[in-house]
């Protein structure tokens, strides 16, 4: 089903420049991989989650998606979300919301029994920058192309990323 898997980058994809890493050089299947920079995210003036030991997945023409450890969340802050959905690589994700405004819809996602090499991120969340404000060692993030992916768009990164037009089979 996917075209590429980050054995070869496409003639499309963007040069990286100094510092920065190429989502087509990121392997399919993902990878998880630990990050030490400071993470934040925030609801308006709350602060829902502080870490600096958090996982990175990495997959082929995606944004990062930065998972943060149970005990760096404020849990009073959020509920789960109605619905699910399967990761073929990662199992079954649980949604979450802003207990104080549920209509908000999802705001992140976790996984409570994640399926091998990806138990690492068992119970951690990710958070969707299009729905609350990330900010990675204080570069305020930008959301991934797309309503459904969840991935962290820096400075760091080249692209062009899935979840843009035409990406579908990437």
């Amino acid at each position: 089903m996917w075209k590429y898997r980050g054995q070869k980058r496409p003639d499309f994809a963007e040069t990286p420049g100094p510092g920065q890493e190429s989502v087509w050089d990121y392997t399919r299947p993902p990878r998880l991989v630990p990050d030490y920079r400071l993470i934040e995210i925030f609801s308006d003036d709350e602060k829902l989650a502080r870490s600096n030991s958090t996982y990175r997945v990495l997959e082929t023409a995606s944004p990062p998606s930065f998972y943060i450890p149970p005990a760096d969340v404020r849990w009073e802050q959020l509920r789960v979300a109605p619905g699910r959905s399967v990761c073929e690589w990662k199992g079954v994700a649980t949604y979450w919301t802003l207990s104080a405004d549920p209509d908000t819809g999802p705001i992140g996602w976790s996984y409570s029994d994640p399926l091998p090499p990806f138990v690492s991120i068992r119970n951690y969340i990710a958070f969707y920058p299009a729905a609350v404000v990330c900010f990675m060692d204080g570069e305020r993030v930008r959301p991934q192309p797309g309503n459904f992916y969840g991935g962290w768009v820096t400075s760091e990164i080249a692209g062009p990323f899935k979840g843009e037009p035409g990406s579908t089979y990437w």
